[in-house]
């Protein structure tokens, strides 16, 4: 009997990474996600995928806490094989995160340090630890931002540098693990409507409306559009597509 496959996704339990969960699940993937908070939202998903014929399993972690994500290996690794009878996984997606507005004149060291230790710290310091357990010829999938490429107004020049940083990582990264024939690439979605910097997208029509018009197919995402993209490049099939960047923006700003 071939083992299943096994993806882990950070934020697992709303927005992206609930959409990214989901279609790894319609792709055949069993998943273990992980939520800050929300533990409700995460065990919804855990019984949306479990309702497929997957498996699925949900642990807390904040990739801010570094204590948190230097105790995870171990906890992942019970997990596996408590649920799975495995020693390792296929496929690490980065995608929790969260934004501050950070305008010139008004931003505190400690907004930047929050920004830093979860989108640059967390990341790097997590996939570090998890790469024993990430199996040869597995995936990486980063998440980044069209914030990295474009320029919006609202003051999020922190966030978009710190996802250009991750953006980086993934090219180094696809180097440093390409010897295992471990593949690493970053998608980078544009304006989507989800909970996200408090649901302003989402939410607020005239945002809705002006960003869409922005984007070449003429609307904003939703998460249900970035979720098969990152299913795509945790495929088998992507195998010798590598430190890649894939906006996935619907032509914004072209």
């Amino acid at each position: 009997m071939t083992a299943p496959r096994i993806a882990l996704v950070t934020g697992g339990n709303r927005g992206l990474g609930r959409a990214a969960a989901l279609a790894l699940a319609a792709d055949g993937t069993d998943v273990v996600l992980t939520y800050r908070q929300h533990e409700d939202e995460a065990t919804a998903v855990v019984d949306e995928i479990t309702a497929t014929g997957r498996r699925a399993v949900a642990l807390r972690l904040d990739t801010g806490d570094v204590r948190q994500v230097d105790d995870f290996p171990a906890r992942l690794a019970d997990a596996l094989a408590a649920t799975w009878s495995a020693d390792g996984f296929d496929v690490l997606v980065n995608n929790a995160g969260h934004a501050l507005p950070t305008p010139l004149g008004g931003t505190t060291a400690d907004a930047l340090q929050s920004l830093f230790d979860v989108h640059v710290r967390g990341v790097f310091l997590l996939t570090q630890g998890l790469a024993p357990l990430l199996r040869d010829g597995g995936r990486v999938v980063n998440l980044s931002s069209g914030l990295a490429r474009f320029v919006q107004p609202g003051g999020l020049s922190a966030y978009g540098a710190m996802k250009a940083a991750v953006e980086a990582l993934t090219r180094y990264w696809a180097v440093e693990l390409g010897e295992r024939g471990v593949t690493v690439n970053v998608v980078a979605p544009g304006p989507v409507a989800t909970d996200f910097g408090g649901g302003r997208v989402r939410d607020t029509a005239e945002v809705r409306a002006a960003l869409g018009t922005q984007a070449a197919l003429g609307r904003v995402g939703e998460a249900e559009d970035i979720g098969p993209v990152v299913a795509a490049l945790a495929s088998p099939a992507l195998r010798w597509v590598t430190g890649q960047r894939l906006e996935a923006s619907g032509g914004t700003r072209l």
